[in-house]
């Protein structure tokens, strides 16, 4: 019998050991829990509060020398702070607020845009992770420090001919800097159509046989594009051009017997995808009206051919599509649909297995010797992560 067991680990191979591994790792967790009273259950499922508070808040005075590494991500490190303390419902004191204020000032370039750092190149990423915590701050003078007309100069000189954004001068063009373009475009009401201008068009070509989204055209399908991908069609308001059926079918199965999500097919569950696959599903409760549309108009063309039947007229249309937009939209109505969107009702109920995930993140996630959230079970913790742009 051993000998059978051996000869059968040797025939996985390394993904396959490695996916053993972690679920076994987590089903001890998940027996400790079965084998415990109520009430010591209420308690391994809470979320501990006061610890990530004072993790964060130390990380808002300073950070240890390890962090070094992130230089060029100063403005994340902000952001993943400040977003992850107002979801805890606390309140940033006047010093504090001031502080950030004036270090992201000192990271917006002066033709528009954020860099990672004072004096560092204006990037995609960094602008979407600096905007998002001046409106987090909320304050007058945070809103007011960013410069909105030089702000769209930027978004404007990001725009490649193929419909998509760079993520930096002569930087690269993937789904990722579609969406942090489209996202600040929308928040700082400077939407417009030459920014959105043949972008559907780009990511419809991202979208492959599985039902995800790709970086790139010809890429692998990935959790974090796969939002990104979305939420941008949602907020250029043509996310019904997207196979909205074979998407939710592809995310719905990234959640695995550990109870999280993996990023990519074959991959390993991950801490962070319960934001980039669990936001999606989200998002396409909101969508139902459109993918029920899609489903019949899938079932009629079936019916009356087979061979040619698919969710929506042409997957990959590159060529031939007019611009929904058109040339008349100007900014501000661009910028009313992502409001709108979060305006409008959920149809649907969950499309995953919310209680799942809570206790995956709460028991495999939320590390005792550190007190705060890691990405990956088994590996070193940072902190919590609720909304990165910078999929791997």
């Amino acid at each position: 019998m051993e000998c059978g067991n051996y000869s059968m680990k040797k025939r996985l191979s390394i993904t396959q050991q490695e996916q053993v591994h972690v679920e076994q790792k987590v089903f001890e967790i998940f027996k400790i829990l079965d084998g415990v009273s109520p009430h010591t259950q209420s308690l391994m499922l809470e979320i501990w509060r006061d610890k990530h508070i004072e993790f964060l808040t130390r990380g808002l005075r300073g950070l240890a020398p390890s962090y070094s590494v992130l230089d060029a991500n100063r403005p994340w490190l902000c952001y993943w702070i400040l977003h992850s303390l107002a979801l805890l419902g606390v309140p940033i004191d006047s010093e504090f607020e001031n502080n950030v204020v004036d270090f992201l000032g000192r990271c917006q370039d002066a033709n528009g845009g954020y860099g990672g750092g004072p004096g560092q190149l204006p990037h995609l990423a960094t602008t979407y992770a600096a905007v998002n915590s001046l409106i987090t701050l909320g304050s007058q003078r945070a809103l007011s420090s960013i410069n909105r007309d030089k702000m769209h100069k930027f978004l404007v000189q990001r725009k490649d001919s193929s419909g998509a954004f760079r993520m930096h001068d002569a930087g690269e063009i993937d789904v990722r800097a579609c969406y942090t373009a489209i996202s600040v475009a929308s928040v700082l009401n400077i939407l417009d159509s030459e920014l959105v201008q043949g972008l559907g068009n780009y990511i419809i070509s991202c979208q492959t046989y599985e039902g995800g989204i790709a970086g790139e055209p010809g890429s692998e399908a990935h959790g974090g594009y796969t939002f990104c991908g979305l939420a941008t069609m949602i907020l250029i308001n043509e996310a019904h051009r997207l196979d909205l059926p074979g998407l939710i079918d592809w995310v719905a199965f990234r959640q695995g017997v550990e109870c999280g999500f993996q990023g990519r097919t074959n991959k390993l569950v991950d801490g962070c995808y319960s934001f980039w696959q669990g936001d999606v599903l989200a998002l396409v409760q909101r969508l139902s009206s459109i993918v029920q549309e899609q489903l019949k108009l899938a079932h009629v063309r079936e019916a009356q051919n087979p061979a040619k039947a698919c969710y929506v007229e042409t997957h990959n249309s590159t060529k031939g599509d007019s611009d929904p937009c058109g040339s008349s939209h100007q900014a501000g109505e661009l910028s009313d649909i992502g409001q709108s969107f979060l305006e409008g009702q959920a149809e649907w109920g969950p499309l995953l297995n919310s209680i799942a995930l809570q206790q995956y993140i709460l028991l495999c996630s939320q590390i005792n010797t550190t007190k705060h959230m890691s990405s990956s079970l088994g590996l070193g913790s940072f902190g919590i992560q609720p909304c990165s742009v910078g999929p791997t």
